[in-house]
Formats: C-alpha cells, structure tokens, sequence
C-alpha cells in the first residue's frame, strides 16, 4: 500500500507564512477589512503585518492554502512521501521554517527560491472564532514555469496520479496550472482545484475561465459559489443548483466527469456528481469549542484527497473532509495533533 501511495498526490500553489493573532472589530475597521474574506494586500494593508507581530497573542504557523490541503492529506495518509509540494520562497529565515515544517510533516518540498523576495505571508485576523486573511503573496507571486520544467521537479508531476491547486495559483503562474491541467487531461489523471476567493471568481474570471475545463473536481464554499454564478448571470443564490451548473460545464477530457463539492458552513456540504446532488451533514461543533476557522476550507479538502488516493467513495472522502475541518476549527490556525484519530 504505501509504495503504491509514493508521490501519489501533487499540490502546487502559494506557500505562505500565517501570522495570525486575536484582534477586535475596530483592528478590522481600521484596515478596511471583512469578516470571513481573503484579499490580497494592498499598501493601506501593509502596517498590519507588524501591528499583529507585535500582539502578545501571535503565532506563525506554516499556511497557503494548497499546501494546508497538502499537509492534511499528508497527515490523514501517514505515509512519509506520499505527498509533493511546489511553490515558490524566499531565501531566509521564514523560508527556512517553510522547509522544515514540511519535511517534519512528511511532504516531499520542491520550493523554488528566490534571491530577491521574502518568503510570502498571511495575515490572519480572529475575530470572534472567524478568519480574515490579507495575504502578502512577496516570493509566493515570483513562481514561474520554468522551474516546473526542469526535470527533478517535471519528475513530481509525472508521478502523481491526484494534482490539486487552489485557486489563489491563477493569479501566480496561470501557464504552470495550464501545463499540469493539460498533463492530467493526456495521462488520465485527476486534477482538482478550488475556488478559493470571491475576488477569484470575480477578477481572475479569465485565467479560472481556461483552467475550468480540465478540472475534474471543483471545491469552494457558498460565498465563492454564489460569486461565481453571480459573474456569469445565473440569477441564482440556490447552492445546489449553482454546483450542479458548474459540474456540467464543458471539460476538456471525457475520462472523469467533473464533481462539485460546496461547504456550507455548518450547513450541510453540498456534492454534485452526474446529475445528481447529495448533502452531507457537518459534524456540528459547540460554539464555545470553536477556535478559529483558518484552515478549515483546506482542510476540508485536504481530509477529502486522502480518501480519494485510496480510491475510496465520495461518500468516505466527504466523512475524512468533515473530520479534518472539525479537528482544525478547535486548533489555532491549519494544525493537527500528531495522529488522527479517524477509521
């Protein structure tokens, strides 16, 4: 089982430091933030970063929400290997953690490093158990294809058989998410992303546009789903109708038919497949057991990959989905203990 797992599945995506602290509803006014978003930083933002590293109640905890997704799958797989990571750093000390972090975690890394950028990071602004993030993409934003290409690197993508990339991605390296998207579609291999953000959906319409048609399973949350369908016109707020939609959008390669799986919350997720919606409930969590929802979404998906390796159903990827966010939701930031405890 665990040679057959090797490199089975591949995330590339944004790599980035979380400096998430406790802050008040006036911290967030004073930015110009909202509750439950994630933006990329604008200068107005750029104070933030040393206003929540100066709070007695910091911690940076490794983030970027591909490579979350990654390290939950990892976690729930417990096969050191069994996951590959790519995206771009800096050369210093955040970056250094980076690295550490997940080679402890058992991801085989292939960071790209930049000479001239930081390593990216993320605010994470808790307010009441609800995330924001602003997200300082720095070397994150310098990945570029050519260091795909190059053939140890080229090696990670021709082993896996699941390629998942979040949606944050278009706005780095549309044309390496294109090279991945058309290797999967050739190779018959499963290749998954996420919605990720409204301002995605709203403003990278164009790169998400080209990607979509290779994308065999598509996650996201209501808020994003409904700003998708809102951009094409489709005059409707129902999520299981918009997920449906989306699964019967045009796909390049006939070989897997496209399933959209929404989170609502602590509503039921919502999976269209073939035509057809089914609803999942969500493990409901007491309100003062919540810790904050960063990582959640990612984790989601990262509990979903690790049944979906193993050739499991969809309903046995959903059930790990919903432990893996209800185990993050009651730590700080994406993190997990050391085993997990699901069978």
């Amino acid at each position: 089982m665990a040679s057959r797992l090797q490199g089975i599945l591949l995330g590339m995506g944004n790599p980035l430091l979380d400096i998430s602290a406790v802050v008040d509803e006036a911290f967030l006014a004073k930015y110009d933030v909202k509750p439950g978003n994630a933006i990329l930083a604008e200068d107005k933002h750029l104070p933030m970063y040393d206003e929540l590293a100066s709070k007695g109640n910091v911690e940076y905890i490794a983030g970027g929400a591909t490579q979350n997704s990654i390290r939950v799958a990892q976690w729930l797989l417990q096969i050191p290997g069994a996951t590959s990571f790519i995206g771009c750093i800096g050369k210093d000390k955040f970056g250094e953690e980076m690295k550490k972090n997940a080679q402890a975690a058992g991801i085989n890394a292939h960071y790209h490093e930049d000479e001239n950028a930081p390593t990216g990071t993320c605010a994470v602004c808790v307010v009441g158990g609800e995330r924001s993030l602003i997200a300082n993409l720095s070397a994150a934003n310098c990945y570029k294809s050519e260091h795909l290409k190059k053939p140890e690197n080229w090696a990670l993508v021709e082993k896996a058989k699941y390629i998942y990339i979040a949606g944050f991605f278009l706005t780095v390296s549309p044309d390496s998410i294109q090279l991945v998207a058309e290797h999967a579609a050739a190779n018959n291999k499963v290749f998954l992303m996420n919605l990720s953000a409204p301002f995605i959906c709203e403003f990278f319409r164009d790169a998400q546009e080209k990607a979509l048609p290779y994308v065999d399973y598509i996650f996201g949350n209501e808020t994003e789903a409904r700003t998708f369908a809102k951009v094409r016109g489709w005059e409707t707020e129902n999520v299981e109708e918009i997920a449906l939609k989306i699964s019967q959008l045009p796909k390049a390669s006939g070989t897997h038919k496209r399933i959209t799986v929404i989170t609502q919350g602590c509503d039921p997720v919502v999976v269209a497949d073939d035509g057809k919606v089914k609803t999942f409930p969500v493990i409901l969590l007491p309100k003062d057991k919540l810790v904050d929802t960063n990582g959640a979404g990612d984790a989601f998906v990262g509990g979903f990959l690790s049944q979906l390796v193993q050739e499991k159903s969809i309903d046995e990827c959903v059930r790990a989905a919903c432990y893996a966010a209800n185990v993050v939701i009651q730590r700080s930031g994406c993190t997990y203990p050391e085993k997990p405890d699901f069978n």
